[in-house]
């Protein structure tokens, strides 16, 4: 694998100010920076939306070897972002930042990681990178 594309759904825009009990304190850009200076040799796009069309839309124009998708809230409401997951020949592997389960009941139907290759919750920021780090393995 030479390239991963991760793409963040609605209000991953606001990691660092938003709800840091749960998030946390540290914006995505940041993450970010830090995941390429440790994978150095991989190619890792980032794409973020809070518009459910843009996110298939990212997903169908994808031409990196794998994604990471954290659909947000929609990863529980959307059935489309769902089969845009299944409808591409790519291997996603979905994200979720806090702990879906343990939260409120909606989140715990999961359209987006049942659609996907496998999925890694409730690690925080860390779930990108081991996400990531299977990508290599497989």
């Amino acid at each position: 694998m030479k390239s991963v594309l991760i793409i963040n759904g609605p209000n991953l825009n606001l990691l660092g100010t938003r709800e840091t009990a749960i998030y946390g304190q540290q914006t995505f850009e940041v993450y970010l920076e830090e995941l390429k200076a440790r994978f150095i040799g991989l190619s890792i796009d980032y794409k973020q939306s809070n518009d459910e069309a843009v996110l298939i839309s990212f997903l169908h124009q994808a031409n990196q070897d794998a994604i990471i998708i954290n659909g947000g809230a929609y990863s529980h409401t959307s059935i489309a972002l769902a089969d845009a997951v299944k409808a591409i020949n790519k291997t996603v592997i979905a994200v979720h930042i806090s702990n879906t389960f343990i939260r409120e009941d909606f989140r715990k139907t999961d359209y987006l990681a049942q659609a996907a290759s496998g999925a890694i919750i409730g690690l925080g920021l860390a779930g990108y990178a081991l996400a990531i780090e299977h990508l290599l393995d497989i």
